[in-house]
């Protein structure tokens, strides 16, 4: 089975590309938020970033000139399909939601947000998934794709397409947690709806793609707000769409934040094809290796323990996690302006070591 492997693009958040090559027993994958990059450089991370993919490659240079100056030797940002990639983190996580007009609000020196602007209980009866091919935020997004290509002479990188609890959170609000016990058929029928959107959008981005001999067909299911629900919830509401999801791909790629993956384990692993996999430290990693022996598994490491644990504390984690889990990704991501560059530099170290040990 083909594996999926973390990717964080300069200046964007974390996403999964396909796997190539011999990978590292422990792999580190290294990704910084906005502000950080704002902080060193003064880019300006608002709406132009999003919507001009022109600025965005002038942006991503300046961005891969300060890794590679700062951080020589590392693969931090980059993609090893090609040295410019233009798609990963526009729109950051709001493309679904947009899609069905929920405005994006932008930040200079952050990722965007979409605003809370939520469907109303009519609203989502009456809801269907928009036609994409008449869809104005859809189709701006579409010229950007073609800009690109035209450009480029590639279609490199990957749109976030979230997850069906993420998105449809983020068109009902809060009130989504009410609905589970208070409106099944209505809030099911909001994530029938949702779910749809996420795979015609992403099989449309995969058609333009493959005009220049990309030949992608993969999703990552983003389960962020997973443990806002208990096990139960998930298998009754979310589990048939992921697997709906999945058997739309050739494989999936299941993201889990830093939370506990174990409540969950079991039902993913009813899911096919799932070439990627990732979890917090607090997770039963056994047992996810376990269930997952051909997944390409990975641990988020939270930025705070990057900045704040000593060396030590962190090998210790690391070793934990390569005597558990691994072979897997380190996943780094969101360090804040402020970490010290020698404790990035150390975390790579520690890895590589642990690597040389245990492969």
């Amino acid at each position: 089975m083909k594996q999926l492997i973390s990717y964080i693009a300069t200046g964007a958040p974390a996403t999964r590309r396909p796997a190539h090559g011999i990978l590292p027993f422990l792999r580190p994958e290294i990704g910084f938020t906005p502000k950080w990059y704002r902080a060193a450089l003064g880019i300006d991370f608002g709406e132009r970033w999003h919507t001009n993919p022109e600025y965005r490659r002038q942006t991503r240079i300046e961005m891969r000139s300060e890794i590679m100056k700062r951080f020589p030797g590392t693969s931090i940002g980059q993609n090893d399909q090609d040295e410019t990639d233009l798609l990963t983190g526009t729109y950051g996580a709001c493309a679904i939601a947009a899609i069905y007009g929920i405005p994006v609000r932008y930040d200079q020196e952050n990722w965007p947000t979409s605003e809370h602007q939520y469907l109303t209980e009519e609203d989502i009866e009456n809801l269907t998934p928009p036609d994409l091919d008449q869809n104005p935020f859809f189709q701006s997004l579409m010229k950007q794709v073609d800009w690109i290509g035209e450009h480029e002479g590639r279609i490199t990188g990957f749109m976030n397409w979230q997850g069906v609890l993420n998105n449809a959170q983020r068109l009902r609000g809060q009130e989504l947690f009410m609905d589970l016990f208070l409106a099944p058929e209505r809030t099911r029928h909001l994530m029938e709806c949702v779910s749809t959107t996420m795979i015609d959008a992403a099989k449309k981005l995969h058609q333009k793609q493959k005009k220049y001999d990309e030949t992608l067909s993969f999703f990552t299911i983003s389960n962020c707000l997973v443990n806002m629900v208990d096990p139960g919830l998930y298998e009754a509401f979310l589990l048939p769409l992921d697997q709906k999801i999945a058997g739309a791909f050739d494989v999936i790629g299941i993201h889990n934040c830093a939370w506990s993956a174990t409540p969950y384990l079991d039902q993913y692993a009813g899911i096919h094809r799932v070439a990627y996999l990732d979890m917090g430290i607090d997770s039963d990693l056994e047992k996810a290796r376990k269930l997952f022996p051909d997944t390409r598994r990975s641990i988020m490491y939270t930025p705070m323990d990057v900045a704040n644990k000593s060396n030590d504390e962190i090998k210790n984690d690391l070793e934990k996690i390569a005597r558990e889990y691994g072979p897997c990704d380190i996943v780094a991501a969101d360090i804040e302006y402020g970490t010290p560059d020698d404790k990035i530099m150390e975390f790579i170290e520690i890895c590589d070591i642990l690597s040389k040990k245990h492969q």
